[in-house]
């Protein structure tokens, strides 16, 4: 089958309507309107760390309404009222994402911000996490977003202020606990995110 890439337009502004039409052979994100390919796929201690999260984030969650959910869900930024999928010009993947509020769990994703918003950096998209997706991020008005270093053993969390805006990140090692803020009694061991054994495997940024 030829490559979506091929087929693109780079004068063109796509929308989820034009995302939902592509194959699924090839994983894609759009911000602005602009097409990102997210192949290859992630290496093992890419799902490790991921796991990781997703277990003692689940493990807090087992009797609450907030959900974690992993990667692959659609994450869809509306523009004010227009949740058309033809009006949407931002769809992303984050590696692992929590939801309090229900009403934006649908059949295609999430359709509005998620609480917390976390990706963990791989060569083909550490420049787009940290800088295209901060941006999206903070403009959608996501609380939180965390950024995962898997070489340096690193988490970057950067929190929404009262301006709207992010402030500074808050800079966690693998030798912390991290108490989640609006979350009480979820704290994060990164001594089991980042233990031993995933360090052979670790990808370079």
């Amino acid at each position: 089958m030829e490559s979506i890439a091929r087929k693109l337009d780079i004068n063109k502004k796509y929308s989820y309507a034009d995302y939902l039409t592509w194959s699924d052979d090839e994983r894609w994100e759009i911000i602005d309107g602009v097409p990102y390919n997210m192949s290859p796929a992630p290496v093992p201690n890419h799902q490790r760390i991921s796991m990781e999260f997703s277990r003692q984030i689940a493990n807090y969650l087992i009797d609450k309404t907030c959900e974690v959910f992993a990667t692959p869900i659609d994450v869809r930024f509306p523009k004010g009222k227009k949740k058309n999928d033809k009006e949407i010009f931002d769809v992303v993947q984050p590696d692992i994402i929590i939801v309090c509020n229900q009403d934006k769990i649908d059949d295609k994703g999430c359709l509005g911000a998620p609480d917390i918003a976390m990706e963990i950096l791989s060569p083909s998209t550490a420049s787009r996490d940290v800088i295209k997706k901060r941006r999206l991020y903070e403009k959608n008005k996501v609380k939180q977003y965390w950024i995962v270093d898997p070489q340096e053993k690193e988490v970057y969390i950067y929190k929404l202020q009262d301006n709207g805006k992010y402030g500074d990140p808050e800079e966690y090692t693998k030798s912390h606990k991290i108490k989640v803020d609006g979350f009480e009694g979820l704290e994060i061991d990164m001594s089991l995110v980042f233990r031993k054994g995933h360090e052979e495997n670790s990808e370079k940024i």
